[in-house]
């Protein structure tokens, strides 16, 4: 009597497991909803990945994907850039009705923290306007 292990079915499940990991996986990600005001200003080249500072339409800020209050928003990014010498830059997102005291505030705080590079993040224009 020969004992063998079929493999067959473990392999079929696994082939299913993958394809639905590859399938649902983009549906996973999350993010925070931010309506940008749009602009034909070309983009910036960036050669490594800067830090997202991100204000919703409720005045809440994220780093990331991380919820900071105002006051907090400095000390963490001087904490973050603490090690780092050249290249202190941020993208910034803020939504398109934020009243332009608040953000400016926030910029304000971003440069107190020592980054010298703010990136504002907009939307390409959907389309252009038409001349008469």
């Amino acid at each position: 009597m020969v004992s063998e292990i079929n493999v067959t079915p473990f392999v079929d499940v696994m082939l299913v497991l993958l394809i639905i990991f590859m399938v649902t996986a983009p549906m996973m990600t999350q993010g925070i909803d931010v309506k940008l005001p749009e602009s034909a200003a070309p983009a910036i080249p960036s050669e490594e990945e800067r830090l997202m500072v991100t204000i919703n339409k409720d005045q809440k800020i994220f780093i990331n994907e991380n919820q900071v209050d105002l006051n907090v928003l400095g000390p963490k990014l001087s904490a973050m850039y603490q090690n780092q010498q050249q290249h202190k830059g941020v993208f910034l997102r803020a939504d398109e009705k934020l009243p332009y005291g608040f953000v400016v505030e926030v910029m304000g705080t971003i440069r107190q923290a020592g980054i010298d590079q703010i990136g504002m993040v907009t939307e390409p224009l959907s389309a252009p306007a038409k001349k008469k």
